[in-house]
């Protein structure tokens, strides 16, 4: 189902998606406390932002789980297939961010690993996935990335997906790296 840009009124499922490697499905209350734990590590947070309390983490899983109704799109927790293990989020969101130019009706992609994932491929694998989903099953044509110039390895998994550097833009009084990444032409 395309997403609604601008409008709530229609609504989307989440589409579970296997990779390799990987579960991307919606985010489940059993989750909660590897979601928290994750966004609370300073290492994890370091490039965007402070850790998180238990209370923003629960809101930020509410969040993950309200962005598909009303947008079309939304965000994923990964689940390793072998052990089970949580990995962590990603996916797309509209988050009106104070940015310019303005990212509204962009779908704005997003990761973030638990540390014991980080550098396994796991960020890429799941984007690659989450790229070809929007592609096949939303009518956006171009999305965006926010990405702090210093973490090259996101910056790595963003070019890797196909996003390319666009310009830098002040994002909560810092320099940003914005990124963007254009439908591929079918044919």
């Amino acid at each position: 189902m395309p997403a609604c840009t601008g409008c709530n009124s229609r609504r989307a499922e989440a589409i579970r998606i296997e990779t390799e490697r990987l579960i991307l499905d919606l985010h489940r209350l059993d989750q909660f406390e590897h979601l928290a734990d994750m966004w609370a590590d300073e290492a994890v947070t370091r490039y965007i932002g402070a850790p998180s309390t238990p209370q923003e983490s629960w809101a930020r899983l509410l969040r993950y789980r309200g962005l598909w109704p009303l947008l079309g799109y939304g965000y994923w927790a990964l689940t390793e297939k072998r052990s089970g293990r949580f990995v962590g989020d990603l996916g797309f969101a509209d988050f009106y961010r104070p940015v310019t130019p303005s990212l509204r009706g962009l779908p704005e992609a997003g990761w973030v690993l638990a540390g014991w994932a980080h550098g396994q491929g796991f960020a890429g694998e799941a984007l690659g996935a989450a790229l070809d989903w929007l592609d096949e099953r939303t009518s956006h044509s171009r999305s965006v990335c926010l990405i702090a110039p210093e973490n090259d390895p996101s910056v790595k998994v963003a070019r890797r997906g196909g996003f390319r550097f666009d310009r830098t833009v002040q994002f909560l009084g810092k320099e940003t790296s914005l990124f963007v990444r254009d439908r591929p032409s079918a044919g």
